[in-house]
């Protein structure tokens, strides 16, 4: 998650809280998300899109 998207302010209150955020940032840091790879596919042309709306029409149909 991008940290320009945490938007909310929080209150630590106490030292076990305060260690259990730390480890849990600590954890996030060591487990860094997998990279997905995405088939893309260039649309080049009205038919091509039209195509592709017709497509995704019947798939969510």
């Amino acid at each position: 998650m991008a940290t320009s998207s945490i938007r909310k302010n929080f209150v630590v209150y106490g030292d076990e809280q305060a260690k259990i955020f730390a480890n849990a940032i600590e954890e996030s840091a060591n487990h860094a998300a997998p990279e997905i790879k995405v088939d893309v596919k260039k649309i080049s042309g009205s038919k091509e899109l039209r195509a592709l709306m017709i497509k995704r029409k019947k798939t969510n149909a």
